[in-house]
This record gives structure tokens, sequence and C-alpha cells, in this order.
């Protein structure tokens, strides 16, 4: 599958805390649920006890977004918060254990899901970032991004005939006959589902079973044939030729070849995400609150003293701080952030964007090209690593973060396209071996520090491309490498909450403070987010975002 800017790097518009938890795992949750009609009464969710989630499912939001996902809500939906609760109250009855399934990944989501005697299986992989990957339906050996129509059709033989059959009736991306103990299930992905008169009419010359209907999940769907300007840097220099053409536009150059789309197109998605970051901001320094919290308001207070000139002469990169501050307290408290690339480093790149930007004077839609710029070289991450803190540590979010804003702050400034290749080189080698060692099981700290680390670093490494320091390593090699420290870590030091501060005193006892709060009430599960105006407009450009590709 070739990265899309908008389904891979930034987005989606989501709640915190967790991409790869709580977004994810509602996606991986709607498809479970369509699996099912949308009717079922019993689910067991089964996490392997060698992963990365039976350790964090519950307070990093892994059960939040399958619950919300079963329901068949969107990631920002304002209920997310309970739940849990809204699905026990419709009389479905939830089971969640841990099992010794040795699965090869460790963001893996194993679901079964039971009505009267129809009984429906699902394991699904988060890969970072709140993309997915389910590997089984049932007994069936598949391969499902969430990223277009899928029809599948169960029939307990001659199934490679069925195939060939859909083949001449249907237009398709791909068909494909699974077969798993002498039954077959075939699996079309189209974008569009097969249709009843298709269906009925090989229902008389084929022995079928069920016929179930997947909708995509992703806002940018695929497509058969699908070509992109390039997939590496080394690409998209030779694509570049000499012309030193703006980040940004080759940004736009991508995106129109991956997701069908027109210039317009691309430019006006990325606004609105641009104006959904610039609310969030504002939000965050305006106040929040949540019980499930280890970290208070700090930003407002950042800002009075900034304004009063009490905080050290920082110039942009105070007000850097600040929006990044701002950002990960409205994360943290449930509010809709947009995950650039991840959900843990949700604050980085936006925060350091439009910062600078203000500062410049820059309108939204130099922001817009800017947060291009930096989804570029998201894509290049995204080829060949991993944004998974669970697989590659910190440095997989924060890392990446750092690297995708380090270029577009060049590419803001004015810089030639080979200074900004230089400067995600030198964020990215700044950051190598990072850790991810949530206090008290939470996405809070230490992951501002790392955030407000990350864009101080983005900054720092763009003013030193622009003065043409040399990065000595190319930024393909980088990636390379990050890909192979991310193997090198210890399974504690990757998004685990069992190695680094997690695991220290005051961290453990802050967690079971927290954990006493919510099991007496106090907590996220007992309470309800207002919904904001804010938080409407929010779903409401989210909505006009989803695509499709022309047909």
């Amino acid at each position: 599958m070739r990265p899309s800017i908008f389904n891979d790097v930034i987005g989606p518009v989501m709640r915190g805390p967790s991409s790869s938890h709580c977004a994810a795992a509602l996606r991986i949750g709607r498809l479970a649920r369509e699996l099912m009609n949308g009717a079922f009464d019993e689910v067991l969710i089964e996490f392997d006890r060698n992963g990365s989630l039976p350790t964090t499912h519950e307070t990093q939001g892994s059960d939040m977004g399958l619950a919300g996902g079963l329901m068949g809500w969107e990631a920002d939906d304002e209920r997310l918060p309970v739940s849990m609760q809204v699905l026990r109250d419709t009389r479905v009855r939830i089971r969640i254990e841990t099992v010794d399934a040795r699965d090869p990944h460790p963001n893996t989501y194993r679901l079964t899901l039971r009505r009267g005697r129809e009984r429906r299986f699902l394991r699904a992989i988060s890969t970072g970032g709140g993309m997915i990957e389910v590997l089984n339906v049932d007994a069936f050996d598949i391969s499902m991004s969430g990223d277009c129509f899928e029809t599948l059709l169960w029939v307990r033989s001659r199934g490679p005939e069925l195939a060939q059959a859909l083949a001449a009736l249907v237009s398709a991306d791909a068909i494909l006959a699974h077969e798993a103990g002498g039954e077959f299930m075939v699996e079309v992905k189209a974008p569009e589902f097969v249709s009843e008169q298709a269906i009925a009419g090989l229902s008389r010359a084929f022995d079928l079973g069920p016929v179930k209907r997947l909708s995509p999940v992703l806002p940018v769907l695929s497509r058969r044939g699908i070509q992109v300007p390039f997939s590496t840097c080394a690409e998209m220099l030779r694509q570049d030729a000499g012309r030193n053409t703006p980040l940004w536009k080759l940004a736009v150059e991508y995106e129109m070849a991956r997701g069908n789309l027109a210039e317009g197109e691309v430019l006006a998605q990325m606004v609105d995400i641009v104006r959904i970051l610039r609310r969030s901001i504002a939000q965050g320094i305006a106040g929040t609150k949540h019980d499930d919290r280890v970290l208070g308001h700090q930003s407002g207070k950042f800002n009075h003293l900034m304004k009063a000139g009490r905080l050290l002469n920082g110039g942009v990169l105070n007000r850097i701080v600040l929006y990044v501050t701002a950002l990960m307290e409205v994360k943290s408290s449930m509010g809709v952030i947009v995950a650039a690339p991840t959900a843990g480093a949700c604050a980085a790149l936006p925060g350091a964007v439009i910062a600078l930007a203000e500062e410049m004077g820059l309108e939204e839609d130099g922001m817009a090209k800017a947060m291009l710029a930096s989804g570029i070289i998201g894509v290049l991450i995204a080829t060949r690593s991993t944004f998974a803190a669970e697989v590659g540590g910190c440095q997989a979010e924060g890392g990446s973060a750092a690297c995708m804003a380090a270029a577009a702050l060049v590419d803001m400034a004015g810089g030639t396209l080979a200074q900004s290749v230089a400067a995600a080189s030198m964020a990215f080698q700044s950051m190598l071996g990072l850790i991810c060692d949530p206090i008290a099981n939470r996405v809070e700290a230490p992951c501002l520090g790392k955030n407000v680390m990350a864009a101080s670093n983005a900054f720092a490494c763009a003013n030193m491309a622009l003065a043409n320091y040399d990065p000595v390593i190319p930024l393909d090699e980088v990636i390379e490498t990050a890909q192979r420290v991310a193997g090198q870590m210890p399974r504690e030091l990757r998004c685990t909450a069992l190695g680094g501060l997690s695991i220290t005193p005051t961290s453990q006892a802050i967690e079971l403070r927290l954990g006493a709060n919510k099991a007496t009430g106090c907590g996220s599960c007992g309470s309800r987010q207002p919904v904001t105006p804010s938080d409407r407009e929010t779903q409401q450009a989210k909505r006009r975002r989803r695509t499709r590709p022309a047909r």
C-alpha cells in the first residue's frame, strides 16, 4: 500500500490520548461491527500477554476506542470517554482477556463477536498513527487496511471459480479467493460494494454462505494501479532534477497521484486540518480539565509569564513551547487533536509550524503548505519505517515529528529543497534511540517534554540547515537506521509501561492514585465531556475531507 499524507501521516482527527490505541482500535472495532452487520450481543477481546496491550489497553484508550468503533462512532466523537459504558448499556456482554497468543506484532487485537448462532473472529494490528491492518477474518488469512469497499462472500466450495465469476461481473481493484479448512471466502476490494443483483445471480450458481460488507475507515481510498512519483528521498531529489521545487509542491504532486485528487482539494483538506489545530491551540491556552490526568493546566501560566517578560528570551521558541504545551493538554483532556504523525507526538510538528507561521505573518494557506511539506517527509518515513512507539520507541513518534517539522520550517523560510532534506536528516539523527516510558501509563509525561524537545530540535536543525550545516548521513539512510534501531530496542522501552520512568516509585504511586479515582467514579469513565461548537465544526470538517478516488 502506498502511504497517503492524509491517511498515514497527518491525521486522523481524533480524541486522545493515543492514536495507536484510540484511533486504531476504533477503526478495528468499526470493521468488526460491520462483520456482524451491526448486531451482536457478546464480544471477547484478547490481547497477547507478550505484546504492548495488556499493560496499556485501559489507560491509553484501547478499550475506549474499541467500544466506540463497535458502536459505529467516529474517532472524534464527544461520547468516546464513556463509550465502554454506553456499549454495556446496550446489553452487550464484554470480556477482556490476556492470552498467550505469541502474536508477532505488539499491537495485536483479537475480537470474537457472537449473536445467537453466528460467531465471527477478527485479528488486526495497529501499525502506528491510527493505521491498521486486518490479518484474519474467521480462519482466513487476509490483508485489509480499511482503504476500500470490501465485500466478503463465504462459499462452501469452488472459491476460485466464484472469484472468476465475480471478475466478469464487477470492476474491482482485487478479487481474492481465501481457503481455510476446505472452505472458501472470496474478498472483493473495489470502489463500491458488489451489488445485491450481482450476488443474487451468483447465488443461483454457487452455494453461497454469508455476505458481509465492510466500509472504508480511511479518508483517502485506494485504487488499482496507483503510481506515485517517488517513494524515497533519493527518488524525490531525482524527480526534482535540480529545479529546487518547494517541498510543499512535491507533496501536492505526490498526494494528487496517490489520492486521485486535484491540487485545490489537497490544499483545502490541509487548510481544514490547520483550522482544527488552531482551535485546539486556543482551547489549550484557555484551559482544559480532565480527572484522569497526571499534569494540570500549564500552558496558561506559561502564556502569562511569556507576555509579562518573565521567561528567558527565547523569541519564537517560547511561542513554540506554548503551542506544543497547549496541544498536549488538549490531547490529555480528551479534546480534539490531529495525529501528526501520532497522538503521542501530536504537538511537536503543528506547534512549531503554526508558531513560526504566525511569527512570520503567514495566513492559513501558508500554514497548510508547511504542513504538506512535513507530510511528504512523513510519507518517506512511513514507506520504510514506523510511527508506532510500541515498535520503535519514542524515536518513532517524536523523532519522526522532529524530522518532519525541521523540513517544514526550512520550506517556510524559503530554503532550498536540499536544505529541507538536510534539516530532516539532522533532526532525526538527534533522536535515534529515544525510549517510550509513559509515567503512570498515561500519554502525558515525559511525553510533553519530548514533544517540546522534538519541536526545539526541529527549530535548531532548520537553522543549521539554512546555514548549510552538513548532515553527513542522507535522509534515506537515517530512516533505515531508525528501523534497525527499533528492532534492537527491548520490549520494556517501547510503550509498554514496563521500563524507564514508567516503573519509578513515583510513577507507580501516581498510577495507583489515578486508578483509585476511576474506581470510585471520579475518573474519565464516569464523566461526560461537554460538546462545544468547535467540536461540532471539527466533525463537519472531517466529513467534508472524506474523499473517494474518481471512477
